[in-house]
């Protein structure tokens, strides 16, 4: 199927490479966008929507980019700090008392607080269940003294900011991003689908044991616990789900566009979600290392994965990715439904380095 979308002239060659990288999918489709010199350049999407191959993906398909989805609550949360209402310096208990971990919000929001993994089984229903799964993580020791190591926590990121967000503001993280953040801002991104978008979702195609045990590999031990428990996240039949998708997961599920993930950085630059200041205090590395989760080598703001002096973003499971090129002057998105590694990414990325005489990254499949 033939790329979709628009393309400004100069960046004829991103909409061919595009068209190769969905040609290529076995599975679902993907969508890309890109803003350059305070404007849209790209948005572009090809392929289909769903498992059978009866809907094509369209401007309004609603895919899920994984751990992309961490800045926005993120952001949910800075917000709140902005206006005085959340101090970054305060212990966590300050606001959830039953939190058992002594982090301070900078360390929870920073991936340094050390709730990462469950110690007590939990079902993959306790993703449904906001309180239940709050519960159980206001309940956990840390992996580590909160403070003194980093690593992701990839399931419960969204949910330790949001239960913050929920108690400092009151309204559910998911409320607080539609009316506070994408809402105002016209981005079509949200956590928890509701009956009516739920038609829009992508199909994730691709989540078989092989890429299960690939992505895996060569991972420290504590990967495996902080991501298979509750079980679900990498498992078609619950990702595909009707009851995924209307929940509110904020680490990992939410929905949108590609479109909507780019212009989410764009206005981040242009000012519109946060201060300068704050802006620049979430993008400052917080603490850089090895991640006691993933493994490799990682620089954490407040929500952001910082590359260097070049930028800010999140990968996500499966190949996805949207950040920020500082140095480049650009903000780019790509989602996928068809779950692989970030080569597509950094092919796609790189054609569009090439049109704007930018020097190419180096490939890095490390995220």
């Amino acid at each position: 199927m033939d790329a979709q979308g628009q393309v400004d002239a100069r960046f004829g060659p991103v909409r061919e490479r595009f068209a190769a990288v969905t040609g290529a999918q076995p599975g679902t489709g993907a969508a890309l966008a890109a803003w350059c010199e305070g404007r849209q350049v790209v948005n572009l999407w090809g392929g289909h929507a769903d498992r059978d191959r009866r809907r094509p993906w369209d401007a309004r398909s609603l895919a899920q980019p994984y751990s992309v989805s961490k800045p926005f609550a993120a952001v949910c949360a800075l917000r709140l700090a902005e206006a005085g209402r959340l101090d970054l310096e305060a212990p966590v208990q300050r606001y959830w008392p039953q939190f058992r971990a002594p982090a301070t919000v900078r360390h929870l929001l920073s991936h340094q607080a050390g709730v990462v993994a469950l110690d007590r089984p939990a079902p993959t229903a306790a993703f449904y269940d906001w309180d239940y799964l709050c519960g159980l993580l206001a309940a956990q020791e840390p992996s580590w003294p909160p403070g003194t190591a980093h690593g992701e926590s990839a399931l419960f990121y969204g949910h330790l900011v949001g239960e913050l967000v929920r108690r400092v503001d009151g309204r559910s993280i998911g409320r607080f991003l539609r009316e506070e953040i994408c809402g105002p801002n016209g981005l079509d991104f949200t956590f928890g689908l509701s009956p009516a978008q739920q038609p829009r979702a992508v199909d994730l195609t691709g989540l078989d044991d092989a890429f299960r045990a690939n992505n895996a590999s060569g991972r420290p031990g504590l990967y495996r616990r902080a991501i298979a428990n509750p079980p679900g996240a990498q498992d078609a039949a619950v990702v595909n789900s009707a009851a995924w998708r209307a929940a509110e997961i904020p680490a990992l599920n939410g929905h949108g566009t590609a479109g909507a993930l780019a212009g989410f950085y764009h206005a981040l630059a242009a000012g519109r979600l946060l201060s300068p200041g704050m802006l620049a205090e979430a993008v400052t590395p917080q603490r850089t290392g090895p991640d006691l989760v993933f493994g490799p080598e990682a620089s954490w703001g407040l929500g952001f994965a910082i590359d260097g002096d070049d930028g800010y973003g999140m990968a996500g499971l499966g190949g996805n990715y949207a950040g920020t090129s500082t140095a480049g002057g650009y903000t780019i998105a790509f989602v996928t439904g068809s779950v692989g590694n970030h080569d597509r990414l950094d092919a796609l990325e790189n054609t569009l380095r090439d049109c704007l005489g930018l020097p190419p990254f180096p490939s890095d499949d490390s995220t």
